[in-house]
């Protein structure tokens, strides 16, 4: 019998979303159960560069866009940071910054998700955050 491999490794984790996209269509909806649920994703980056296999690099480990343009980066991360909250933030500006090229509107520029799955407890002041297994953050009005 062989082992299956780790799918909380970068490479796997990239991998089996580029090679089977559907998988990913089921992760990002079982993610967002209370939003329309997205029929289809076209993976940006689903080749794996040298690069990432070694040193000190920012790289998403899946971009994906919708059928609407809005974009959604997964990422995987078994290994605690404590700045974990600002780097989320990052790559979550970064794939809105990347959108635009020189001279397009801002009104082409769609929403971007980051779907952060950790094997760790990120907030742990109190019983009630250590036990809530999904946190989801808005940047936007409440009301609009």
């Amino acid at each position: 019998m062989s082992e299956l491999l780790d799918p909380t490794n970068d490479y796997v984790f990239k991998r089996l979303f580029a090679e089977a996209p559907d998988l990913l269509v089921d992760l990002i909806n079982d993610l967002r159960p209370d939003l329309p649920d997205i029929a289809s994703v076209d993976i940006s980056n689903p080749n794996i560069e040298p690069a990432e296999l070694n040193g000190k690099y920012i790289i998403l480990d899946v971009l994906a866009r919708d059928g609407g343009g809005n974009c959604c980066n997964v990422e995987i991360q078994v290994r605690r940071y404590w700045a974990w909250h600002k780097r989320g933030l990052f790559y979550l500006t970064r794939t809105l910054g990347n959108q635009l090229s020189v001279g397009e509107d801002y009104e082409e520029l769609r929403a971007s998700v980051g779907l952060h799955l950790l094997d760790f407890d990120l907030f742990t002041e109190s019983a009630a955050e250590r036990e809530q297994a999904i946190w989801r953050f808005e940047m936007r009005d409440e009301r609009q």
